[in-house]
């Protein structure tokens, strides 16, 4: 059996490389990508979610929440649209928001029979206690690199995420992809065909969508 110093650059002999250094850089990049993904949803997310609330949320369902915190006007085909889902899909876990008080329906004033979705005070409390429990968290550490370096680092990953985005037979449709950290001018969205959500945004405010 292969044995791996970790103190070492070795690997087990079937690690499934080539050793030329294009396949050593390609294993690097997979493997640090996958660690640095799970962290991300592990510590940033799924922890952090737990320590804002005792509620058994998944972390789509408080996707859902945060995409609503933004302007709380969305109607549930809106927001099956934008995360590429079936209406009852969003409903049902519509449903297990409202039911923890995290969420109101109203009438909308311009249709009685349309109904608007929105996170109740209790719900905006919730994200807000996670984006201040989220800044504690990162602000220390991201302190300890230059500034230039995060400049760096992030427009390497956005790069590569678009890069990765071209290859795909189907440019256009939903998105979700920043979890709800919408950008501006989102170059994801730009190879995507336009950000779902300044779509839906825009005809919710009844502005022409192209």
């Amino acid at each position: 059996m292969s044995s791996f110093d970790p103190h070492t650059s070795s690997l087990p002999e079937d690690d499934g490389r080539t050793g030329s250094p294009a396949a050593d850089r390609l294993h690097r990049v997979l493997r640090l990508s996958h660690i640095f993904s799970s962290v991300v949803r592990e510590i940033l997310e799924t922890r952090l979610l737990e320590e804002a609330t005792p509620l058994p949320l998944t972390i789509s369902q408080f996707h859902i929440l945060k995409l609503m915190s933004l302007n709380g006007r969305h109607q549930v085909g809106e927001l099956a649209e934008f995360l590429g889902v079936s209406a009852p899909a969003i409903t049902k876990n519509v449903d297990k928001l409202e039911r923890f008080g995290l969420v109101v329906r109203t009438p909308s004033e311009g249709d009685r029979r349309a109904i608007l979705l929105a996170p109740s005070q209790k719900g905006r409390r919730l994200v807000e206690k996670y984006e201040e429990l989220k800044a504690g968290r990162l602000h220390p550490i991201l302190d300890e690199f230059p500034a230039a370096e995060l400049d760096q680092f992030t427009g390497m990953l956005e790069r590569v995420a678009v890069a990765l985005l071209r290859q795909e037979r189907t440019p256009r449709g939903f998105c979700m992809r920043c979890a709800a950290y919408i950008e501006t001018g989102c170059p994801v969205g730009h190879v995507r065909g336009g950000c779902p959500y300044d779509r839906v945004d825009r005809a919710v405010a009844g502005t022409e969508v192209d």
